[in-house]
């Protein structure tokens, strides 16, 4: 018998008895719902995790700190060894980072600066939502990069307060007022006094240092960006060694004669891993030559474990319908089989390949499968879609991008093969019972 012919007769078989088969697809249709819309929620909590640590930062980011070792050895970040984790495998980059603090004057208001300063390479694959200007790295001179929240640290320079305790944002524009920028804090609160020599201490430089754009205002929003003043390293190093000349700057470690070294050494290093799998191996390569490291892996992995548990969980529970369901379709076939028993001998006397007749009622079961598998489908986006609506719509405008329910294109895959293998499934005893009839009895049979 052709396959287009053994096609034919088990979908025309399938409406001959139209109620007992559309209960049974029904059945289906529940079992494959109930198992993608599961699985969906738990892809969606698992991405939406995923999106809020990335909005901490990279994932693939390593972050290793200055810190005195246990031997009492200091242990600098310095170029040297830029260059030597730039040359170990799987990582793609490194961006050294200098902090310092300074004092930003305008008017009446004065304010603390948490400076950054970053390679320029750096702040291209940045994900700051820029409101206006641009990126620092574009600029021959020092420009600074101003975070959302960075005026809310102004205060009235007789008698105010800033940051957390400040009532009313200052009517400063970061961006096209001319901002002078005190370097040297220690100097500017010590002017006026007498050093121990008996001077009296002069009052240091003011700079006008021009914004090269402001982080754009999101509203309830936090991002590592928010509170640091932005600028380019290679720009604000130079600046600093002419600021200071022979003294020591503000953050750098000194000897123990207590003279600054000659050479600059960074806060805080950032090294990029090419993939999140390997994470992991270079920080304890990091970790294992003293240096103090952190990054989100560690977090991730331990996340991701537990989130994997949570969607078997929620498949399991779907996976109980579908099970109902095989049982459902397994009795379908069996009735099929009681009330088609002497076709089924005719098929045999006639010299119709046993083969032929196994196959004929798997596809059956099949088609079942398919059918409800379609339908589930359908009806899983229809329920995740309104999942979404409801979630979003309880969260408001700050609500999650993704929804909380998330079916990608390999689960529709993955749905349907399914359906497909557990109608095949539950309909192989019942094709098998119907192989094996024997010929005399099955035409007997009325």
């Amino acid at each position: 018998m052709k396959f287009l012919d053994l096609l034919r007769m088990s979908s025309g078989n399938l409406w001959k008895r139209k109620v007992r088969t559309i209960l049974t697809v029904l059945g289906v249709v529940i079992g494959v719902a109930s198992i993608v819309v599961m699985v969906s929620l738990g892809l969606g909590m698992s991405r939406t995790m995923m999106e809020q640590y990335e909005s901490y930062g990279s994932l693939t980011q390593i972050e290793v700190y200055s810190w005195s070792a246990e031997s009492g050895e200091e242990m600098h970040l310095d170029d040297e060894l830029v260059r030597e984790l730039e040359g170990l495998e799987h990582v793609k980059s490194v961006w050294p980072s200098l902090e310092m603090s300074a004092l930003a004057k305008y008017g009446g208001y004065e304010g603390y600066l948490q400076l950054r300063a970053l390679p320029k390479e750096a702040f291209a694959e940045m994900k700051v939502e820029v409101g206006e200007g641009r990126l620092p790295g574009e600029d021959e001179e020092l420009t600074f990069f101003y975070g959302n929240q960075v005026l809310q640290n102004f205060y009235k320079a007789k008698g105010g307060n800033g940051g957390m305790m400040q009532t009313e944002t200052p009517d400063i524009d970061l961006m096209h007022d001319s901002i002078f920028i005190i370097f040297d804090t220690s100097a500017y609160y010590a002017a006026g006094t007498t050093d121990e020599n008996g001077q009296t201490q002069k009052m240091p430089k003011k700079y006008l240092i021009p914004a090269c754009g402001v982080e754009a205002a999101n509203e309830g929003v936090w991002s590592q960006y928010n509170w640091y003043t932005q600028c380019d390293i290679d720009r604000l190093i130079p600046e600093l060694k002419k600021i200071f000349k022979n003294k020591v700057i503000p953050g750098q470690p000194t000897t123990k004669a207590g003279k600054p070294y000659k050479e600059i050494f960074y806060n805080e290093l950032y090294v990029n891993v090419d993939d999140m799998a390997n994470v992991m191996e270079v920080q304890n390569y990091l970790t294992d030559l003293g240096y103090q490291t952190y990054s989100q892996a560690e977090w991730v992995e331990a996340e991701q474990k537990q989130m994997g548990t949570v969607q078997l969980v929620l498949g399991g529970i779907g996976a109980v319908s579908l099970f109902v369901a095989a049982i459902g379709i397994t009795n379908t076939m069996m009735m099929s089989i009681y009330e088609r028993t002497k076709e089924i001998g005719v098929m045999k006397v006639l010299g119709c390949d046993l083969r032929n007749i196994r196959t004929l009622f798997l596809m059956e079961a099949g088609f079942i499968g398919l059918i409800g598998g379609v339908i589930g489908l359908i009806l899983s986006f229809s329920i995740s879609g309104v999942i979404n609506k409801i979630a979003q719509a309880a969260q408001g405008a700050e609500g999650m991008n993704g929804g909380i329910s998330y079916i990608p294109v390999w689960l529709v895959f993955l749905a349907m093969v399914f359906a497909v293998l557990v109608g095949m499934a539950a309909g192989f005893f019942p094709a098998r019972r119907a192989m094996r009839l024997s010929p005399l009895a099955a035409i007997r049979n009325e």
